[in-house]
């Protein structure tokens, strides 16, 4: 049943519809379609369009890797994780994480947000840890 409607599509309708189309002989003769007629024309510039995008589409560049959005670039590279250790004799608390990966949904204090940005794009971003020195 799908197969014999598909086949009358292809050998009955399609071919009905292409020779009723509003096709000119010349390019100039694009310029004097009506309106009407580009519309009943519209279907089958899209399917051209569609096709001939899929026809290229292997030879479009290609979007940038996950790599290519490293927020550190250059400071500490060869370290799995740059954290920095600063004594602070006046904290409130013992330890203070500050987020340095701005994708922290507490920011400006640390989430370990950066962790998964660093398993996504090879980064080595972390936080800046505050100690109160202990005297």
């Amino acid at each position: 049943m799908v197969l014999e409607t598909i086949s009358k599509i292809i050998k009955v309708q399609l071919p009905a519809y292409l020779k009723k189309l509003p096709l000119p002989e010349t390019i100039g003769g694009f310029t004097r379609l009506t309106v009407s007629e580009w519309l009943r024309l519209l279907p089958l510039l899209g399917i051209l369009a569609l096709l001939g995008y899929l026809t290229i589409r292997p030879f479009l560049p290609k979007k940038k890797k996950q790599r290519d959005c490293l927020i550190n670039l250059k400071i500490q590279k060869e370290n799995p994780k740059v954290v920095n250790e600063i004594d602070i004799e006046d904290l409130r608390s013992p330890n203070v994480c500050y987020c340095r990966c701005w994708r922290s949904k507490t920011f400006p204090v640390c989430d370990k947000s950066h962790i998964k940005h660093n398993e996504l794009t090879g980064d080595n971003v972390g936080p800046l840890i505050l100690k109160k020195k202990i005297l």
